[in-house]
């Protein structure tokens, strides 16, 4: 066998630029399964590194560390499908949903609509269930008080997008937290630094745009049939919120994410047998296959027939063909030859993480899938983040407000396709008022170069911060 060398820049940019090319033309021109294309991809890179001079025993191995890096990813991806569904079975979302219409009034109809959105993201880890469902009802609200639905789309889009980049259950935030090789609850209070500014920011923007239609009349009939069918699923009392208070309260414990969503599951469980009535082999069998909802409203019944082991394979399944692509890309070097004329001219911290969520935008652009830009650029930009000093869960925060932040504003990305589906607007039109989505990747890159939230690896027993 030919000794193994390393790659030629020409080659590099040949083998990975395949992969794009696999992926944009795959998916926009021909609609082949984003799956199906990774395989190819495998095999286009595994061809590559036959020519560089890898075996097929060195191929192999090099996709198991690649699988292997994220192995403890999956065990979290399954727990996230039986916390939907035993959520659901509690009536914890319908719970939240129930009182969360509540808190709709003309004057505050945006803030509120926010946080509604965001709550109901956070705790089912999906902003396209939120949109397709309370962002449906959240739009009629909004047109039949006067104010511009790309506005509301907007806000809409940033609350969904809030819960999706913070939720422990939200595949994408485990999934940065994988690539990143970071704990989950490490990458979540990362997260924080930057998020909670801007959502705070975005949180006094819609309420002031709020109050130029706050004498407008509100159409309460979507708000009824919707409270109504809730009551009729299922039995609405504060109680119903507890499992997400069980969940709370362990994460600020910093108990791992295992436990604390097990424990969840648990009291989720108990109300669901003995509030709502479910018997306990219809709740065992929903932790697998998800709960079917009944309510007489499409809609909802969308949000609610969900979770369950089975609704995580998508996500798990494309996360090990990625996982094993990388690997073969790591172990030929493919990528870092391509990175280390840029890499190399970047002397700050700020510049790297910069450099990193602008990626994660570029290639939200190029691939139009966040799975796939949180996945690379974990692979792409981990081992200058190790020789930078600086802790895992900061690119696992970079990838976020690079890539998952970025998806739902790019028309031709999956997540850019279903909004324009779901709410009959394109991305470039609510993209303007979408505040949170733009607002925080960019505040963290100002507050990177202020010096601020920049954590290195312990040195000498004490945690440095590093500009």
């Amino acid at each position: 066998m030919e000794k193994t060398h390393q790659p030629g820049f020409l080659h590099s940019l040949a083998s990975f630029g395949g992969v794009i090319f696999t992926v944009i033309v795959g998916m926009l021109w021909f609609q082949i399964s984003l799956h199906s294309l990774l395989l190819v991809a495998v095999v286009w890179i595994s061809l590559n590194a036959v020519a560089i001079g890898l075996n097929y025993d060195e191929i192999k191995s090099s996709m198991i560390e690649g699988i292997k890096k994220g192995l403890g990813a999956i065990f979290i991806f399954f727990l996230i499908g039986i916390l939907v569904a035993a959520l659901i079975e509690s009536g914890t979302i319908g719970g939240l949903i129930f009182y969360g219409l509540e808190l709709l009034h003309p004057t505050f109809f945006l803030p509120a609509g926010l946080l509604l959105c965001s709550f109901m993201s956070i705790a089912t880890g999906t902003a396209w269930g939120t949109i397709a469902t309370i962002g449906v009802v959240l739009m009629g609200i909004g047109a039949a008080l006067g104010i511009p639905l790309p506005l509301v789309a907007g806000m809409i889009v940033s609350g969904a997008s809030f819960g999706d980049k913070m939720s422990p259950v939200s595949d994408t935030t485990n999934l940065a937290a994988m690539s990143a090789g970071t704990d989950l609850y490490s990458h979540i209070n990362s997260m924080l630094y930057t998020t909670v500014p801007t959502y705070i920011i975005s949180i006094f923007l819609f309420a002031g745009l709020g109050l130029y239609y706050a004498g407008q009349p509100l159409a309460a009939s979507e708000i009824v049939s919707l409270s109504q069918a809730l009551e009729a699923e299922f039995v609405i009392n504060p109680l119903t919120l507890l499992p997400l208070a069980v969940l709370l309260i362990l994460s600020l414990k910093r108990t791992p994410a295992e436990i604390s969503m097990l424990a969840s599951v648990v009291t989720a469980a108990v109300l669901a047998v003995f509030m709502q009535e479910r018997s306990l082999v219809d709740v065992l069998n929903s932790l697998h296959t998800g709960y079917v909802a009944d309510t007489g409203l499409d809609d909802l019944n969308n949000l609610l027939s969900r979770g369950g082991i089975t609704s995580m394979m998508w996500t798990m399944s494309l996360a090990l063909i990625a996982l094993s692509l990388g690997g073969i890309l790591d172990r030929a070097g493919f990528v870092r030859v391509l990175l280390s004329g840029l890499l190399s001219r970047i002397k700050r911290s700020a510049s790297l993480m910069a450099t990193t969520i602008s990626a994660g935008v570029v290639s939200n652009m190029s691939m139009g899938e966040g799975y796939l830009s949180i996945i690379f650029g974990g692979q792409i930009f981990k081992d200058s983040f190790e020789e930078d000093g600086l802790e895992n869960h900061m690119l696992s925060r970079c990838l976020e407000e690079g890539a998952t932040l970025s998806t739902s504003l790019i028309p031709w990305t999956t997540s850019g396709a279903f909004i324009t589906g779901v709410l009959n607007m394109s991305p470039l039109e609510f993209a303007p008022w979408t505040f949170f989505n733009y607002l925080n990747p960019l505040l963290s890159i100002g507050l990177a170069y202020l010096g601020f939230g920049i954590f290195k690896k312990i040195v000498n027993g004490e945690p440095a911060l590093n500009s």
